[in-house]
C-alpha cells in the first residue's frame, strides 16, 4: 500500500520536526559545568530552604589558605646547584699558560694565585644574577651537588661572584697583579639545577593537604536566613566543586540530559500549542514559526555563552529583546507568552532562578506594555529606560529583603542591567534584518509607507488624482473600522493607500479621473471594457513588486475585489443581450478572497466609498441603505468566507461607515450674498 502524504500533512510534519529540533538545540546549548543551582555570597543571608548534604564531601581550603601554607613550606626550601669541579683546574691552567706565553712570572705570584684560586673555588663562585636573587628571597643556604651526586650545604654568605672573587684575589697584590687580566679566568662553577630543585619543591608541597575535614551525608549545612560565614562559604563552595565533579560521570550526565529534554519539551510544547490554538495565522506560516524559534534559541545561546565564559554576568543578555521584537511583528499576548516560556527555560541553567524569573517577567511586562505600537525610534529608547528602571527597582527590593541594610547592597550589579538595556537599542537594526529575511512587516515600516510625500505616492497623486482621493477616503474609513473591531488599523490604512495603485497605468479609463471628459470605455464592447477595468489589480501587483512593497501590502491589492464581478459591464451586457449567457470569467475578478480582518474591511470600505459618491442626496436613510445593501451583497456573494471576521464585527463596521460618511457629506452653511445697492452706498460714504 502506497503512503500518500498531502501538502497540508507535509507542512504539519515539518512543523512537528521544527518543534523537536528547537528542543534538542536548546538542550544542546545548556552549559554542562555550571548547573549548581544555588547562588551564595559571603556575609549575605542564605535565601533558600534548609540544605543538608546528599553525599559525603571534603571541605576544601580556600586559595588564600593554600597559598599561605605553600609560602610557609617554601620558606624552608633551599635551591640546588651543580658544582663543576673541573672549572677551577681548567681556569688556573689557562691562566698559567697565558702568563708563561707573555713572559717570566715570579714564583711567589704563581704560588699565591694557585692558593687563592683553590680557596675561592672551594667556597664556590655563582653568577651575580643568582646571587642577587638569593639575597632578595632571603635564602641563607643552598645545596651544592658534586659530580658523584653527593650534596653539601653551602652558606650564601660564603659564596663569591666573579666580581667579589676578583677583588679577593687582588686585595693584597693589587700592584703586583695589575698587569694580569684575571677577569678572563674567573668563571662561576655553580649552575642552578632546575630539575632537582623542582623535585624538592614538589616534595615539600605534596605534604600540604587541600582539605580540612569532611561533611557527612545527611549533615545539616545551612538554613534559610542564616548568614553565610567564611566557614560556611567554604563548605558551600566545596559542595559546588564536588557536585560538578560528580556530574562529569557518563551515567549522571545522561540522567540530567533526559530530565532537561523532558522539561524543555514540555515548555516548548506549551508555546507551540498556544500558537496553534490561539494564533492560527502565525502557526499557518512556517517562516513565522522559524522566526520565533530562532529568537528563543538566540536568547538561550547568549545566556549559555555568558555562563560558559564565566567572567560575564548573564544579566547582560537583553532578555527583553524577544518580547519587543515579537510584539512589533505580531501581538502583545504572543510576545509575553513567548517571553515567559523562554525565561522558564533559562531558569534551568542560572543560579537563583526565583529572583531571575521575577525580574525577567516584570521586565517582559514592561517591554510589552510600553510598545503598544512602535512607530518611532524614540519609543525604543524610552522602553530601554523603562526596562532599566524596572530592573533596578525589583532588584533593589530583593536586596532590601535579603540584606536589610542599604550599605550592603551590591551596586556593581546594576552595570549588567544597564548594559542589557543599552543592547535593546540594537532591536531597531534587528527588526529591519528580520523584515528582509522573513518577509515580515513592522509598524515602523507601515508608518514610512503611509507617507503620502513619498516618490510613489506623489506619482500616484499626479497620474490618477481622482483615484488618489478615493484611496484617502477609503483609508480613513478602513482605519476607523479597524480600530473598533480590534484589527491592525495601521496595516489596513497602509493597504488602503495602495490598493488601487494599478490605476496609475491607465488612469483615463476610470471615471474618477476623467474630469467630465468622455469615457474611452464607452467606445469598447463590454468584454473589453471589463477586462481593462479588472486588469488594474494585476497592474497594481506589478507596480507594487517593482517598488518593493511588502507582501502584506500586495495582499491588499490582490484581494480588494475578491472574486466579485465588474457589475456595470456585466449587467450592461445582460441588458444589451437578452437571452445570451455571458462568459462569467471575463467579467469576474481573479481573487483570491480576503483572508484577514484587514483585507475584509478594505473590501467593504472600497465599494461603500465608491457607491456613496453616486448619491445625489445625502440623507441618513440613503447612506444607511447604501452601506447595508453593499456589505450584505458582499456577504451573500461569499466574499468574506475565508476571512476571520464575525457578524458582530461586520455590524460594527457598518455603523462606523455610516457615521463617517455622514460626517464627510454633512450639510454646510450657505453664505448670504451681499446686495449690490448696499455695497454702492458704502462706497459713497
Amino acid at each position: 500500500m502506497k503512503l500518500i502524504i498531502s501538502p497540508n500533512q507535509l507542512k504539519m510534519l515539518m512543523k512537528i520536526g521544527l518543534f523537536f529540533f528547537v528542543t534538542l538545540i536548546i538542550v544542546e546549548l545548556f552549559p554542562r559545568q555550571t548547573n549548581f543551582k544555588y547562588h551564595f555570597d559571603e556575609g549575605k543571608p542564605w535565601s533558600y530552604e534548609l540544605m543538608t548534604a546528599s553525599f559525603d564531601f571534603p571541605i576544601y581550603k580556600s586559595e588564600q589558605q593554600i597559598n599561605l601554607e605553600r609560602n610557609e613550606a617554601l620558606r624552608n626550601f633551599s635551591p640546588y646547584f651543580k658544582i663543576d669541579t673541573t672549572i677551577s683546574i681548567n681556569s688556573f691552567e689557562h691562566l698559567m699558560s697565558d702568563l708563561r706565553r707573555n713572559g717570566t712570572v715570579p714564583f711567589r705570584h704563581l704560588r699565591y694565585l694557585k692558593a687563592k684560586f683553590n680557596d675561592i673555588y672551594k667556597h664556590g663562585i655563582i653568577s651575580i644574577e643568582w646571587f642577587n636573587k638569593l639575597k632578595l628571597t632571603g635564602k641563607t643556604e643552598i645545596w651544592g651537588i658534586l659530580p658523584n651526586r653527593i650534596s653539601r650545604s653551602i652558606q650564601v654568605d660564603d659564596l663569591y661572584t666573579p666580581k667579589s672573587a676578583y677583588e679577593e684575589i687582588t686585595r693584597n697584590y693589587t700592584d703586583q697583579l695589575s698587569g694580569y687580566n684575571l677577569n678572563l679566568y674567573i668563571v662561576p662553577n655553580l649552575a642552578y639545577d632546575s630539575a632537582t630543585s623542582e623535585m624538592s619543591k614538589a616534595e615539600l608541597l605534596k605534604n600540604i593537604s587541600l582539605t580540612m575535614g569532611m561533611v557527612q551525608t545527611g549533615e545539616r549545612i545551612i538554613d534559610r536566613g542564616e548568614i553565610v560565614t567564611p566557614h560556611l562559604y567554604q563548605v558551600l563552595n566545596s559542595l559546588k566543586i564536588e557536585f560538578n565533579k560528580r556530574k562529569s560521570s557518563i551515567q549522571q550526565s545522561s540522567i540530567v540530559i533526559v530530565g532537561e529534554v523532558f522539561i524543555v519539551l514540555a515548555l516548548v510544547s506549551l508555546f507551540f500549542l498556544y500558537i496553534f490554538l490561539f494564533r492560527p495565522r502565525i502557526f499557518d506560516s512556517f517562516s513565522n514559526l522559524i522566526f520565533i524559534s530562532l529568537l528563543v534559541i538566540l536568547i538561550v545561546a547568549l545566556t549559555s555563552f555568558t555562563l560558559f565564559n564565566g567572567t560575564l554576568s548573564y544579566y547582560m543578555v537583553p532578555f527583553a529583546l524577544l518580547p519587543i521584537i515579537i510584539r512589533v511583528f505580531f501581538d502583545s499576548r504572543t510576545a509575553l507568552f513567548g517571553h515567559i516560556i523562554t525565561i522558564l527555560i533559562i531558569s534551568l541553567i542560572v543560579d537563583n532562578p526565583f529572583q531571575f524569573i521575577i525580574l525577567q517577567i516584570t521586565v517582559g511586562m514592561v517591554a510589552v506594555s510600553s510598545l503598544k505600537d512602535m512607530t518611532q525610534r524614540s519609543q525604543l529608547a524610552q522602553t530601554a529606560l523603562y526596562i532599566f528602571l524596572s530592573y533596578s527597582i525589583v532588584f533593589l527590593s530583593f536586596e532590601f529583603i535579603t540584606e536589610g541594610d542599604i550599605s550592603r547592597v551590591h551596586w556593581s550589579l546594576f552595570i549588567p542591567f544597564a548594559v542589557s538595556s543599552l543592547f535593546l537599542l540594537f532591536a531597531y537594526v534587528l527588526i529591519y534584518i528580520f523584515e528582509k529575511i522573513f518577509g515580515l512587516i513592522s509598524s515602523i515600516t507601515l508608518v514610512e509607507l503611509t507617507n503620502i510625500n513619498s516618490d510613489l505616492m506623489m506619482k500616484f497623486a499626479e497620474a490618477a488624482p481622482g483615484t488618489f482621493q478615493h484611496t484617502l477616503q477609503v483609508s480613513n474609513l478602513s482605519t476607523e473600522a479597524a480600530k473598533k473591531i480590534g484589527a491592525n488599523s495601521l496595516l489596513v490604512r497602509t493597504g488602503a493607500l495602495y490598493h488601487d495603485i494599478g490605476k496609475m497605468r491607465h488612469p483615463e479609463y476610470f471615471i474618477e479621473n476623467q474630469m467630465g471628459n468622455e469615457n474611452p470605455l464607452s467606445e469598447m464592447n463590454f468584454e473589453e471594457a471589463a477586462k481593462i477595468v479588472i486588469s488594474h489589480v494585476e497592474d497594481g501587483i506589478l507596480i507594487a513588486k517593482k517598488s518593493r512593497l511588502p507582501e502584506q501590502i500586495i495582499n491588499f491589492i490582490r484581494t480588494h475585489h475578491g472574486i466579485s464581478k465588474a457589475k456595470f459591464f456585466y449587467n450592461s451586457f445582460i441588458n444589451a443581450n437578452p437571452g445570451v449567457k455571458p462568459n462569467e470569467d471575463v467579467f469576474t475578478y481573479h481573487g483570491p478572497l480576503p483572508n484577514t480582518k484587514e483585507t475584509a474591511i478594505l473590501m467593504m470600505a472600497d465599494v461603500v466609498e465608491a457607491r456613496s459618491r453616486s448619491l445625489s442626496v445625502y440623507t441618513v436613510e440613503n447612506i444607511s441603505e447604501i452601506v447595508e445593501s453593499t456589505i450584505d451583497g458582499q456577504i451573500a456573494e461569499g466574499q468574506f468566507k475565508e476571512a476571520p471576521i464575525t457578524f458582530r464585527d461586520v455590524e460594527t463596521v457598518k455603523n462606523v461607515f455610516k457615521e463617517k460618511i455622514k460626517s464627510i457629506y454633512h450639510n454646510r452653511i450657505v453664505y448670504p450674498e451681499l446686495k449690490q445697492n448696499i455695497v454702492a452706498d458704502k462706497v459713497k460714504d
